[in-house]
């Protein structure tokens, strides 16, 4: 998955990723386009989504909340022209691409551009800032519904991937608590927490997307659990919506009970734990060695659910990644290593036999200017 939202790459550098994966085998590159602090796809009925949304004054750097600022604008968006083009390249490559739409918090880009699809109303700038922002759309007004309908049908006349990613994590619940008509709208419909709410709107998105012959996926906040440590336990207690059937779960924090539950109740999952596969995490919190370890199987799964893990899932989230060479150097050399994980049984996994393939890899890297690193 690589993250575009925080900083913008560029179709070049894609293409680039889309050739390494497919000589690994991966077969799914994961395009996360809309955030908090950039819009990166062109939506025609929606023009301000990247003429505005596209664009913030400046970025924080150093770490969350270090509240320092490089004082850059960073802008960047790809045309439908271009998305159409690297769609046909990864295929070549026999690769599918599934987008990625931020639905419903990291939202501030989209509200930025077009203030009614938020909560409060009030317009508000692209941020410059990292971290979880407190505006969210507003999931309760038809209008917004709307919005969601034609973005979608733009996106899918791109992207061929029966599956559609609706994000759906790190959801901020305190304008929805604080808005008379969101608790209105609650009340109306007998849901009894925020949390209840945004399962409610999930399994809407997911019945648009059925009707247009689409699969949702989403981070495993969707299932209504706590996850968050500003997510208080009335937001998210006795959350009595279930997820629609068919959505597929993608699994990046909490305990790993939360995994069992998930496959145990029907569901599919892609198993992108934080802690083994975030490519953002520099090498002394994910060293080759423990992204080589990572099991997408979690322990304690009966052999007979093995088969709803569909697969594996590695990270390049980019808010402090700003450059092509900050970035490969942490997806390389550990991309490889999770293409075994992914391939590869646990019986047959060997990372001292690993360590000894990656020469290979390391020259072609370097003939193709690709920084690197350790493989230790």
């Amino acid at each position: 998955m690589l993250d575009e939202g925080r900083h913008f790459k560029g179709k070049q550098v894609v293409k680039q990723l889309l050739d390494e994966m497919a000589l690994m085998k991966m077969n799914v590159f994961q395009w996360h386009l809309t955030e908090d602090q950039g819009w990166r796809i062109e939506i025609k009925k929606y023009p301000k989504l990247t003429e505005i949304g596209s664009y913030r004054d400046s970025t924080e750097i150093n770490h969350f909340s270090s509240n320092v600022y490089d004082g850059k604008p960073h802008s960047g968006f790809y045309t439908q022209a271009e998305i159409r083009e690297i769609v046909a390249y990864a295929s070549d490559r026999h690769i599918r691409i599934v987008p990625e739409i931020e639905m419903p918090g990291h939202s501030s880009a989209a509200i930025a551009a077009y203030p009614w699809l938020g909560t409060t109303g009030k317009q508000i700038k692209v941020p410059c800032k990292f971290g979880v922002q407190y505006d969210i759309y507003n999931v309760t007004d038809p209008r917004v519904i709307a919005f969601f309908n034609d973005v979608v049908d733009e996106v899918i006349s791109l992207f061929p991937s029966q599956v559609i990613h609706i994000g759906g994590d790190e959801v901020r619940y305190d304008q929805w608590s604080a808005s008379v008509s969101v608790k209105s709208f609650m009340a109306i419909n007998g849901l009894k927490t925020p949390a209840e709410l945004q399962v409610f709107f999930t399994n809407n998105i997911s019945g648009m997307l059925q009707a247009k012959n689409k699969r949702m996926m989403g981070w495993n906040d969707i299932t209504g659990d706590k996850l968050h440590e500003y997510q208080s336990d009335a937001d998210t207690k006795d959350v009595s919506q279930k997820l629609a059937e068919g959505t597929i779960v993608q699994f990046w924090k909490g305990d790993s009970s939360l995994i069992l539950n998930t496959v145990k109740k029907g569901y599919e999952i892609v198993n992108s734990y934080h802690e083994y596969t975030y490519l953002d995490y520099d090498y002394k919190s994910i060293p080759l060695s423990k992204a080589y370890s990572f099991n997408p199987i979690p322990k304690g799964l009966p052999k007979d659910m093995e088969a709803k893990v569909l697969g594996l899932g590695c990270q390049m989230w980019g808010e402090f990644i700003p450059t092509v060479e900050s970035m490969n150097l942490r997806v390389y050399p550990r991309l490889a290593a999770y293409a075994e994980c992914g391939w590869s049984s646990q019986k047959k996994k060997s990372f001292e036999r690993f360590q000894k393939s990656i020469p290979y890899f390391l020259n072609r890297w370097k003939s193709k200017g690709i920084s690197y690193g350790p493989i230790s």
